[in-house]
């Protein structure tokens, strides 16, 4: 798939463009949903999937925790009130409706990474199984919202540095298969591609609990 966004990110944010494409969305909306349908994103980053559920004619809900990106996303929408600025941890607290498909790229860490990704990196973190169990808390809130037939899609890549390869893909696949049943991966191979683990990814699926 072509990696290509349209639209480029204005400062502060053009440094951290590495969200997926527009492409991918509606790729998984044309054949997980219909008109209609409520699209959710726990990690809104820069609203592509709220946005590109809108432009579908989907409706679209989604939290994002940093207050500038939020901004921005809604400055996108048509419906910027479906946009939550707020913690994926506290999903529980607020009140959302049902769920009928849900599509993210959740924030990365590496094994050794010293910040918390589910705080946006803007706090220290507790690690990285922490990370994962945080991850595990959010999809089980997700997996109470969702309707019988939803799907719930993770776009994620395994990740190298000097010290080693840290496994991410396969870490978020085994932990959140312990709250909702996996159904599988789709592969996307990127072009052009950012290097390893930027050069293809895995969109883990699955089903309600």
């Amino acid at each position: 798939m072509r990696n290509e966004q349209p639209e480029t990110l204005p400062e502060p944010f053009a440094h951290d463009d590495v969200s997926y494409p527009p492409g991918l969305v509606r790729a998984f909306l044309s054949e997980y949903t219909h008109p209609g349908d409520l699209v959710f994103d726990p990690f809104a980053g820069f609203g592509t999937t709220l946005s590109v559920a809108e432009e579908m004619g989907r409706r679209a809900s989604g939290i994002e925790y940093d207050p500038q990106r939020c901004a921005y996303i809604r400055s996108r929408l048509r419906h910027p009130e479906a946009l939550l600025q707020g913690d994926a941890r506290l999903l529980s607290t607020y009140a959302l409706p049902r769920i009928d498909f849900t599509l993210t790229s959740p924030p990365y860490m590496h094994r050794d990474d010293p910040e918390d990704p589910l705080a946006a990196y803007q706090e220290p973190g507790r690690g990285y199984d922490a990370y994962l169990s945080g991850l595990q808390e959010i999809y089980r809130h997700i997996g109470l919202l969702m309707n019988e037939t939803a799907v719930a899609v993770i776009e994620v890549s395994n990740l190298k540095k000097p010290g080693g390869v840290t496994p991410l893909a396969w870490d978020i696949a085994q932990a959140i298969s312990q709250i909702l049943p996996f159904q599988g991966e789709v592969v996307v191979h990127w072009e052009p591609t950012y290097g390893y683990g930027y050069d293809h990814s895995y969109c883990l699926l699955f089903t309600r609990p």
